[in-house]
């Protein structure tokens, strides 16, 4: 099962980082895909917007990794792109992260590749110019029920 849509602007990926933000819940992982500025983390400052993080939100590059708390939910972005082959990945220690008491959102997931388990909801944006695409596609029966929801609240209205 998937989903596309077209992402006009940058309002329009912050509506659909908003929309995945409904249905996260512990135990979730969503992995993003896409070339360098394609969006990943713009939409998942949307994400955090919509959960009620005011606070600046950056791509985990060079940290690999930042945790924001919030109340029912300890939510990991994970940034992968520095990853130079599968072993960094092992002696991270971020296997222990994906729980079912924390939600994942990991970019660049490819860099670990075999590695991670099937995430709910892979996302992958694309340069569809003028604006994106985003294409989301479930691999897991919680991803199924997730993607059903971002559909019912997904429309291109509710980007402007």
């Amino acid at each position: 099962m998937h989903l596309s849509v077209e992402l006009a602007d940058e309002a329009a990926t912050l509506a659909l980082g908003a929309a995945l933000a409904a249905d996260l819940a512990p135990g979730r992982v969503l992995t993003l895909r896409g070339t360098l500025g394609s969006g990943k983390t713009t939409l998942v400052r949307g994400l955090l917007r919509a959960l009620g993080y005011p606070g600046r939100v950056k791509s985990p590059s060079y940290t690999l990794v930042e945790l924001y708390s919030f109340s029912s939910l300890n939510l990991y972005h994970f940034d992968f792109y520095r990853f130079k082959d599968r072993s960094e990945w092992v002696s991270s220690g971020f296997r222990d992260y994906f729980n079912s008491e924390s939600a994942c959102i990991v970019e660049w997931p490819e860099r670990a590749a075999g590695l991670l388990a099937p995430p709910d909801l892979d996302l992958h944006l694309e340069f569809a110019l003028p604006g994106r695409r985003a294409t989301l596609r479930a691999h897991t029966p919680a991803g199924h029920g997730w993607l059903d929801a971002v559909r019912k609240r997904w429309s291109p209205a509710s980007s402007r």
